[in-house]
């Protein structure tokens, strides 16, 4: 048995059909353009990623800088 009562044999059968229908010349086009979107989809989620975490690190900045901000504010105003 294979997989979900397809046997190894029905498995080839349908193989053989496919590359008699396409052409192993058409199939390996596909192929290619199959992975060059997968690789697409990866490099974009990648850079949504690094985007996401600059970002992340920008708000701690702008929030360390407004903690010193305030910090300096109420010294001058204890000092005048």
């Amino acid at each position: 048995m294979g997989l979900g009562g397809i046997s190894v044999w029905q498995l080839l059968i349908v193989l053989v059909i496919v590359v008699l229908i396409f052409g192993t010349k058409k199939l390996k086009n596909m192929g290619g353009d199959i992975g060059g979107a997968v690789k697409n989809f990866k490099s974009a989620m990648g850079a949504e990623e690094k985007a996401d975490a600059e970002a992340a690190a920008d708000a701690e900045d702008d929030d360390a800088s407004e903690e010193i901000d305030a910090n300096t504010t109420k010294e001058e105003t204890k000092d005048a």
